[in-house]
């Protein structure tokens, strides 16, 4: 995906600002919402979206693989992944949003800007928020993006997005920068294309979202009002069945006023590489299934393990299969972890099996699957080798609406169901059940602190959640989700004073 200096990562943001300037003025901060999260086929949820384009050579890499993210209908998470050149055409565009779509400025439309926007209006509750009987919480939360694409020819493109986050409310302590910000330089980029010998060749470089690996560990996080992105180079080559990205990234720290305070972290630098493999057709008989070895490195000045704040080097050694095979839909991952904590080795790993089955052929006929996750722990509240697992990047949601959980010293199994009501309307519903690896170790949540006191009680489950979740879709570009989320706290909890909890969240967004 990606590869970087990033010693000029600081440069990004200024730069990122730059073309801001440039495009804003066309950027309409208006409406649009990306899909759902609701990923690996389970209810926590696709959080990211996809494709990409790739130059017109006679065969290319399937868009679906890049490593971008999921389109649904258009329409992608990273909006800059969405394709509307078929909107060159004029008596294509059907009305005023589509003229958005495709605004030619020069070359009979080969220089042409995209506009984007979302807005979504969304209220969150909460009962005895972090486990500990209280006051509910209530969030009411706006999100405003605008996006402008420029299309410079075949082989030049800027990419600049603003984005606003309101968030009002009951017992909401401390508001972090990705939920409430005046202005905020989401992405900005500039992207150099091209193919030489059937081989397509690209650079990324600026401010952008990140997708290409196992939605689990590197994901834009829908949930958040603001998404979590990355400074710094990404380059790719991509043939007609294998592909390769190498990345170097910063990640984006945000501040809560304008524009200016935005910055790249200078605490944590990603890097590495994502492959890709498509996986010949014949071998289950019509499949379309990919393999996704990775290679990643994550450093981190102030790693926080127990007691301890050091710096860390984390590798990340991996494969990711997914994809359909007939009526299965399949997302595995298995990754090694090594480095050093400090003075200490890190020995980790993470298996994580999604899959589901398609029951019926028409569009929405039923699905019903499980998924079995297991993220090693230990080590973290002592001395030796550290055996804690880490999804660097991830689906915060996947385990947990409230953000109770995570993939460190964690096993979890959730059988789900997925299927339609009145044409439109799909429901999904699931029943966790999750552990800890190791007793002596704390019970993680979403953002990787642990829950005070847990790794002194006895007690191995966790917790079980029912989860549940509904979205209607009105039109193409306005939709509703709603959410709802009990959690049973289990003797690794309850031993420690941690309470139930109940979660209920709807939005309304809007898209174009």
């Amino acid at each position: 995906m990606t590869s970087t200096t990033i010693g000029r990562v600081r440069h990004a943001a200024g730069f990122s600002a730059a073309i801001l300037s440039i495009l804003a003025t066309s950027t309409t901060a208006g409406a649009q919402a990306a899909p759902s999260a609701s990923s690996r086929n389970s209810i926590g949820a696709k959080e990211a979206s996809s494709t990409a384009d790739a130059s017109p050579i006679a065969e290319s890499y399937p868009d679906a693989g890049v490593g971008d993210g999921v389109t649904t209908g258009g329409y992608n998470q990273s909006r800059w992944a969405e394709d509307w050149s078929k909107l060159r055409d004029p008596k294509k565009r059907k009305d005023l949003v589509d003229q958005l779509k495709f605004i030619p400025i020069a070359g009979d439309g080969d220089v042409y800007l995209t506009l984007s926007g979302e807005a979504r209006l969304r209220v969150n509750q909460t009962t005895n928020p972090n486990l500990r009987e209280s006051e509910a919480q209530r969030q009411d939360i706006l999100r405003l993006f605008g996006g402008a694409d420029l299309h410079v020819g075949e082989h030049v493109r800027l990419y600049g997005e603003l984005a606003h986050g309101t968030l009002e409310g009951v017992n909401l302590g401390t508001a972090l920068p990705n939920l409430r910000n005046k202005l905020a330089v989401q992405q900005a980029f500039v992207d150099v294309t091209g193919t030489v010998a059937d081989v397509d060749l690209g650079v990324r470089y600026g401010r952008q979202t990140f997708a290409d690996g196992p939605n689990l560990m590197v994901v834009p996080r829908d949930n958040n009002t603001l998404y979590f992105g990355f400074n710094g180079v990404r380059a790719w080559a991509r043939t007609a069945g294998v592909r390769a990205d190498v990345f170097d990234f910063k990640p984006t720290a945000y501040g809560t006023g304008g524009t200016q305070d935005d910055d790249a972290e200078n605490a944590r630098r990603f890097s590495g590489i994502s492959t890709g493999i498509v996986v010949p057709e014949s071998l289950f008989g019509g499949s379309k299934l990919f393999a996704d070895p990775f290679l990643w490195r994550l450093r981190n000045r102030a790693a926080v393990w127990g007691t301890d704040t050091a710096r860390e080097v984390r590798n990340f050694y991996g494969l990711h299969f997914w994809g359909d095979a007939g009526p299965v839909n399949l997302d595995w991952t298995i990754n090694y972890q090594g480095g050093r904590y400090d003075n200490r080795s890190i020995k980790a790993w993470l298996v994580l099996l999604a899959q589901t089955y398609k029951v019926g052929k028409g569009k929405n006929a039923p699905r019903v699957g499980f998924h079995a996750d297991y993220a090693s722990g230990g080590g973290a509240y002592g001395t030796g080798t550290l055996r804690t697992a880490l999804a660097p990047f991830g689906n915060n949601i996947y385990y947990s609406y409230q953000l109770f959980a995570t993939p460190t010293n964690l096993i979890a199994l959730a059988p789900n169901v997925t299927f339609s009501v009145f044409d439109k309307l799909r429901l999904t519903a699931e029943y966790q059940r999750s552990w800890r690896d190791t007793q002596s170790d704390a019970v993680y949540r979403a953002n990787g602190t642990a829950f005070a006191g847990t790794q002194n009680v006895a007690g191995r489950r966790i917790a079980d959640t029912l989860r549940f979740q509904a979205v209607y879709p009105f039109t193409s570009r306005l939709s509703f989700t709603g959410r709802y989320e009990h959690l049973i706290a289990g003797p690794a909890l309850t031993n420690a004073g941690y309470k139930n909890s109940d979660f209920l969240a709807g939005w309304l967004s809007y898209r174009f």
